[in-house]
């Protein structure tokens, strides 16, 4: 089984690197971009006998590594 979880900051927490890529964007011509929120992403693939409590264990795995829940929030998408 197949999941992707993606990794965000949460609404309100200074982005850094979003904004480096925006400048970086708008250096190179790209002007129409009118901000940019920098991400993560990780594709996950589950060997399960069932699809019970998948989405249980990738909850935990990102409680307790892929996201800082402090600053971050994460979505989860069976695939």
């Amino acid at each position: 089984m197949k999941a992707r979880i993606i990794v965000t900051l949460k609404t309100g927490v200074l982005d850094p690197q979003g904004k480096a890529i925006e400048s970086a964007l708008k250096s190179f011509g790209i002007e129409e971009v009118g901000s940019v929120r920098q991400g993560k992403v990780f594709d996950v693939e589950i060997v399960a006998a069932d699809g019970a409590g998948v989405e249980a264990t990738l909850r935990t795995a990102c409680e307790k590594l892929l996201a800082n829940t402090v600053v971050e929030n994460y979505a989860i998408e069976i695939v």
